[in-house]
């Protein structure tokens, strides 16, 4: 029997009361529960019986709680570990989950708290779980939110187990990765698990509006504030009060835009265009960029201050080529999604499953999403076989592509090649520029340019700003 189906707690914390509460809570709630009142006595009890849980508090004479997380490790991997504090920071749960803890609690708090990560139902069950704390209903918590986040990969389980520790947090969040892997989603996710999460939640995408527009849109203006401006509006941040705004792409922004975010993020207020007072705001800001932030400052393109105001607490999203246990998962979701919407659909055969495991991905899950959607009106209600997947996999991105994908050759000008790149990804992202930038890695506004380089007339409706 392994430690996660006994059932069993162990408690650990130096401070008498505590220890006791909290085991009358766990009994109460059905779990077997043992106290400890040092890291070693935990390390002795753990060396004799196996455990399901153990809560610790950190600071403790002799072992304190990060020695005896490490050693639980090592004696007992399939052990799940909370560590808890009075003097928690958010720096101390991201690092308590970058060395395994399931969670990271900060003294006082509510015993629905601790009840939402330690789930009775899957304490007694062998199903294999994706993640690292279940709620009282016994979905993972990222299964609460609008459109879950499906995975079984150590790396984004970890990444949703510090985000499910911060999200209580007023901290700053910079979610980085490339096109398609989610970080929209991500940041949707930490809303919902915030105490913000009945409060608005507000996305701008900084990529699809020009600079002109892109600082009304997130301060507002005044009635006569610029010509045309024939009544107040509302600008995003006013819009995002008491809730979170999700500036999306915020590599794109431009310097000047940048300075007036950053005054705005340390004094909590904005100016609306042509106004003449500050308008105090309370917000939780997310950022998201396919950009290397850190790249961009070093070349003078992003602000450095505004870059470590946002980077409070980093997260980078792995790409999918690096999540392959994620595929099969994430396909089974997108045709069971095209089932509800249009017709059955009888599953995949098990060749095509693996021709989807061994694709690169460059699109990311956005990219696998389209092609299971395309695939699956193909396959017209039966199985989805390699024949309705192969020719919608992109052969530009395979490794043996190479210099064919383009036509590249000698005699071909930089400028030919150029030009060919640019209007395939457009053709591959149904003309939307913000999308087809983010795959080329440059902004809109060089795309735009681009473009009219070419003699390419391209409208605004072009699906600029979807997603």
């Amino acid at each position: 029997m392994s430690p996660q189906e006994t059932g069993s707690v162990l408690v650990v914390d130096d401070e008498p009361e505590m220890a006791i509460a909290l085991r009358e809570t766990l009994r109460r709630d059905g779990y077997r529960v043992s106290l400890a009142q040092n890291g070693q006595e935990a390390i002795e009890k753990i060396a004799q019986e196996a455990y399901g849980w153990v809560i610790s508090d950190v600071r403790m004479p002799s072992v304190d709680g990060w020695e005896l997380l490490s050693r639980v490790r090592e004696m007992s991997p399939l052990t799940r570990v909370i560590l808890m504090t009075a003097f928690g920071t958010v720096p101390q749960a991201v690092e308590a989950m970058k060395h395994g803890a399931v969670n990271f609690l900060t003294k006082p708090f509510k015993a629905e708290d601790l009840r939402r990560i330690l789930d009775p139902a899957t304490l007694g069950s062998s199903k294999t779980r994706m993640g690292p704390s279940v709620s009282g209903d016994g979905r993972a918590p990222w299964e609460h939110v609008t459109r879950p986040i499906m995975t079984k990969n150590p790396g984004m389980m970890r990444i949703l187990g510090m985000i499910d520790a911060v999200a209580s947090t007023p901290a700053t969040i910079l979610i980085e990765g490339e096109s398609g892997t989610g970080k929209e989603l991500l940041a949707r996710y930490l809303h919902e698990r915030s105490t913000r999460a009945h409060r608005p939640f507000v996305a701008v995408n900084c990529a699809a509006l020009p600079d002109n527009l892109l600082e009304s849109e997130l301060f507002g203006y005044e009635k006569g504030a610029f010509s045309g401006a024939l009544a107040r509006k509302t600008g995003k941040f006013e819009l995002a009060h008491t809730g979170t705004l999700l500036l999306d792409e915020i590599g794109e922004m431009e310097l000047g835009l940048q300075s007036k975010l950053l005054r705005v993020i340390q004094e909590r207020e904005i100016d609306r265009v042509g106004g003449t007072r500050p308008v105090p705001v309370d917000i939780r800001i997310i950022a998201t960029t396919n950009r290397n932030l850190k790249e961009e400052v070093r070349a003078g393109h992003f602000r450095e201050d505004l870059y470590y105001r946002l980077r409070v607490f980093p997260v980078t999203l792995p790409p999918l080529r690096e999540r392959a246990e994620d595929i099969p998962l994430l396909s089974e979701r997108f045709r069971q999604s095209f089932e509800r919407e249009h017709l059955a659909v009888g599953g995949f055969d098990p060749e095509t499953l693996e021709l989807l495991r061994r694709h690169p991905w460059p699109g990311n899950v956005r990219e696998l999403e389209n092609v299971i959607t395309r695939a699956a009106f193909l396959a017209e209600g039966r199985i989805i076989r390699p024949v309705h997947v192969e020719d919608l996999l992109d052969p530009r991105s395979e490794e043996d592509a190479g210099e064919n994908a383009l036509g590249i050759r000698p005699g071909r000008s930089v400028w030919e090649v150029e030009r060919e790149l640019i209007l395939r990804t457009l053709d591959s992202c149904g003309g939307n520029k913000a999308q087809s930038a983010r795959l080329l890695g440059i902004n809109v506004r060089t795309l735009r340019n681009k473009l009219t380089e070419y003699g390419i007339a391209m409208g605004e409706g072009s699906g600029e700003g979807a997603e």
